[in-house]
């Protein structure tokens, strides 16, 4: 017994040792790259419909960032390594959720729930990017069409009224949640800030802001489209990203909200290559 309690021992060291290697922090920091240029895509995505009546056909989402891709010049290839990337924020995620994170109070059970939850998302981003980049073109589909049929068919279940509203409920917290921390400067704990220039610094606190407000707000929105569709039992209230976006513009400040939304984004995805940069892993 004490033999196999010793092997078990050594079995979960060894683990949180690889889950602490070199392959793991560069599997995050290439996740962070990938992030980035999804969000730098969006937002400017998000822009293009600001200035250009509909957007010139594109979405401004993730399916949309993908097809942006794809009609560039080895598009195809460039696919393939954007979801390899975030295919390596999800592992470093794995680890964070069974090992816990970098800091005094990594471990926690909450933190570690996160990280799960976060392991699963961009699980199905990669997985979605990886499937597009293999030629199943469905994956890169609109975000708009996605939310109203899911919406649609939970709808249809017992309580679907219910699950539907504590889903947006959910993620209008969440949007809450990210926006209050991005305002104060909650990423500086897991920066490496000795390490960044002090001339730069403000310029990472404008993009970690900004960028992590705008994050918030679209995703407070879209919660709130959830709960609309879940109160009014109409699929169609719910809305993706793309939809969401173009939202802001019926709103008395016409376009120059969305605009303002999308240098946020834009924003965003710069400070996810600081992250790649400097982010304690």
């Amino acid at each position: 017994m004490a033999a196999s309690g010793s092997a078990t021992k050594l079995g979960l060291g060894r683990a949180r040792s690889a889950a602490k290697s070199p392959a793991i922090a560069v599997a995050a920091r290439a996740g962070f790259l990938g992030r980035g240029v999804i969000y730098l895509l969006i937002g400017f995505l998000a822009l293009r419909i600001s200035f250009v009546d509909g957007g010139g056909g594109k979405q401004a989402d993730r399916g949309g960032a993908v097809a942006e891709i794809a009609e560039k010049p080895f598009g195809m290839a460039l696919l393939w390594l954007l979801g390899i990337a975030v295919a390596g924020m999800a592992v470093w995620r794995l680890s964070e959720a069974a090992f816990g994170q970098a800091g005094p109070d990594g471990r926690k059970a909450g933190k570690r729930a996160m990280a799960a939850g976060r392991c699963v998302f961009y699980g199905f981003v990669a997985y979605s990017v990886l499937s597009f980049a293999a030629g199943e073109k469905s994956s890169g589909g609109s975000s708009d069409k996605s939310s109203k049929d899911v919406t649609a068919k939970v709808l249809e279940w017992p309580h679907g009224q219910w699950i539907v509203g504590a889903a947006g409920l959910a993620v209008a917290a969440a949007g809450v949640w990210i926006a209050v921390r991005a305002l104060l400067r909650k990423f500086h704990k897991h920066l490496k800030m000795s390490e960044i220039p002090s001339r730069a610094r403000k310029f990472v606190d404008f993009l970690g802001v900004s960028g992590g407000a705008a994050r918030g707000v679209v995703f407070t929105v879209a919660g709130v489209f959830a709960v609309t569709a879940a109160v009014r039992h109409e699929p169609g209230r719910a809305k993706g990203m793309d939809d969401t976006l173009r939202s802001f513009t019926d709103t008395p400040a016409g376009p120059w909200l969305l605009i303002l939304i999308a240098v946020g984004l834009v924003a965003f995805g710069l400070f996810s290559w600081v992250n790649a940069r400097w982010r304690k892993v």
